[in-house]
């Protein structure tokens, strides 16, 4: 009975075992079965169906515009330098002028007389001169002929002296009389030299000196009264078109005061107030396209003269000037224009459609096809427009980038591309 339970007990043994060796052995060969298989095979025999688009350029939308006033080139006031009532208008508002054309003219009657009187002193300042003159020269033929007359007397007493210097020597004459003539000798030549000291004295004071001073001085009131007549015909200041004259004949107008304003209109300037952004599109160029909202269909181009390289503090913004020509007058200051800060061709850009994009995070990806697999790419994305991205870095024009089925894709992974009328690999 004994040795019954212990076979019994040995039997039960063995079946449990056994079924526990089974169990460990089916354990093992699940746990061998994928660690036989390959990861990158996997995803080669895993092939999926793709769709992909040509990259190109695409267009983000129209040019950049800013708003901008048209000014005039310069704008000079019109002021009168004198005093005067106006005779006759010459020009009359919105007129061309050219530069020193006569706008109106003043009454010049004060001035004329004004003129009348200066040209008699100076007549009689040039009469005074003239006799001053003849008085001069009159005296000094005087004097020269006193000189002339002094010298000969000189040379007659010391010849005198010489000779009765002899007869001294030879005892003829006593010395009373050789020092009596020797005295008429030392008088004579003094005589000679207080007229010749009068002569020079005359030359050098130049007696016409104050007469010419007259002379001149009437000369220098003349020409003052000859400009001012001048200025009786106010001119224009520069070239450009008449914006503004309040004067009408019979009205006295004061020296330096405003009467109208003349601005060149040709060339013309364009201003405008750029943000910081605006300002880089702009700069660098030369030229920037522009036109008015009353003809958008006329695209004119104006050269750049100016934009500030440091903000200005009070608009916080950075001036731009652009010139144009402006012959035809098409451009009127006080009007407004859209100034183009890129062109068309600027807004031209490598882009992708926004549906290929993956997106990891803030990171950026596209599949590009290579062959009969795809890299995952990463980029850097700009603008947007529509159904398109701007792609700054990461692919290229003409690359084949995957729009349908991206997200289901792994890097390196096979691919085949669907085939349809808009879809050519």
């Amino acid at each position: 009975m004994n040795q019954r339970k212990r076979t019994r007990h040995n039997r039960m043994q063995w079946v449990k075992t056994a079924s526990m060796v089974m169990v460990v052995a089916a354990l093992a060969a699940g746990c061998a079965s994928p660690k036989t298989a390959s990861p990158n095979a996997a995803a080669q025999t895993d092939t999926k169906t793709v769709k992909t688009a040509a990259v190109d350029k695409q267009s983000m939308g129209d040019p950049k515009e800013q708003v901008a006033d048209i000014v005039a080139a310069s704008e000079v006031d019109i002021s009168p330098k004198a005093d005067g009532q106006v005779l006759e208008i010459v020009k009359k508002r919105g007129d061309t002028v050219q530069q020193g054309e006569v706008i109106f003219r003043l009454d010049q009657k004060d001035a004329l007389l004004q003129k009348d009187k200066s040209e008699v002193a100076l007549k009689s300042a040039e009469d005074a001169l003239q006799k001053a003159s003849e008085d001069l020269t009159n005296s000094k033929t005087e004097l020269q002929n006193s000189i002339a007359k002094a010298q000969q007397q000189l040379d007659s007493v010391t010849k005198d002296y010489n000779k009765m210097h002899n007869d001294y020597d030879a005892g003829l004459v006593t010395k009373r009389q050789l020092e009596q003539s020797e005295m008429q000798v030392n008088s004579a030549q003094l005589d000679l030299q207080n007229l010749q000291n009068k002569l020079d004295a005359m030359d050098k004071t130049n007696g016409l000196a104050s007469a010419q001073s007259q002379v001149d001085s009437a000369k220098l009131s003349l020409q003052d009264i000859d400009n001012t007549l001048d200025n009786y015909a106010v001119k224009a200041p520069i070239s450009g078109v008449l914006t503004d004259l309040s004067v009408e004949v019979g009205q006295s107008v004061a020296r330096g005061g405003k009467v109208g304003q003349v601005q060149q209109l040709d060339p013309i300037k364009i201003k405008a107030d750029l943000s910081e952004a605006a300002a880089a599109l702009v700069k660098g160029k030369q030229e920037l396209s522009f036109y008015s909202a009353d003809n958008p269909d006329k695209l004119l181009q104006g050269r750049v003269t100016y934009l500030a390289d440091v903000m200005n503090s009070q608009t916080k913004s950075y001036p731009l000037e652009l010139e144009v020509a402006n012959a035809d007058g098409y451009l009127k200051p006080g009007s407004r224009v859209q100034i183009q800060l890129t062109s068309k061709e600027e807004q031209m850009v490598i882009a992708v459609p926004s549906l290929s994009i993956v997106r990891e995070g803030s990171d950026a990806f596209v599949f590009i096809l290579k062959g009969d697999q795809v890299e995952k790419r990463p980029i850097k994305l700009g603008r947007v427009n529509e159904t398109y991205q701007e792609v700054l870095d990461g692919v290229k024009a003409g690359e084949q980038v995957v729009v349908s089925g991206q997200h289901q894709l792994k890097d390196g992974q096979k691919v085949t591309v669907a085939q349809d009328a808009n879809n050519q690999k």
